[in-house]
């Protein structure tokens, strides 16, 4: 069986720690890191993505759909909210895959319970991507922190000739 995430992507903006103080300054760059933390996040997991933000307000939005990184980025059309877009995938999706929610919306998750997915509120999808970023770092060692320097991946030779060019400036 396999899985899928579905998250309510301003709604996991807007209660992340990491990602509020972003979206209050560049509310682009905190959409782009959202979507980056939860392609990495994807690709561990083994799962699907699909993030879903809210362009109902924008005048003349026709909604748009693309793949970054792995992940399903829908931005909803003029009229058409979140909430309205991730209830529809829920209803599309066949019984072979399990279904999640990320939103704290009391009411999607309500709506989420009723077509038979899982729901998982921001802060408990928060506290499983920093568990996972926890595990990967363990595993991988400095790795994940990019500690490790280029130099211990090259040949001495390169190395010398790489630290004379250095000292030559």
């Amino acid at each position: 069986m396999e899985d899928i995430l579905i998250v309510d992507g301003y709604n996991i903006l807007h209660a992340w720690a990491s990602l509020k103080k972003t979206v209050a300054v560049d509310l682009e760059h905190a959409r782009v890191k959202l979507v980056e933390i939860l392609g990495d996040y994807r690709a561990v997991k083994g799962i699907d993505v699909v993030i879903v933000f809210d362009a109902h307000l924008v005048k003349g939005s026709a909604g748009s759909r693309e793949t970054v990184n792995g992940v399903e980025v829908v931005y909803t059309a003029e009229g058409e909210t979140a909430d309205m877009v991730i209830e529809k995938l829920v209803g599309q999706i066949g019984e072979d895959r399990r279904v999640t929610v990320a939103t704290s919306d009391w009411v999607q998750q309500r709506m989420v319970f009723g077509k038979g997915a899982a729901r998982l509120s921001a802060r408990e999808l928060e506290q499983e991507v920093k568990a996972w970023k926890k595990q990967a770092e363990e595993y991988f060692g400095t790795l994940m922190d990019g500690e490790r320097k280029l130099q211990g991946y090259l040949k001495d030779d390169i190395r010398e000739t790489l630290e004379k060019i250095r000292r030559q400036k």
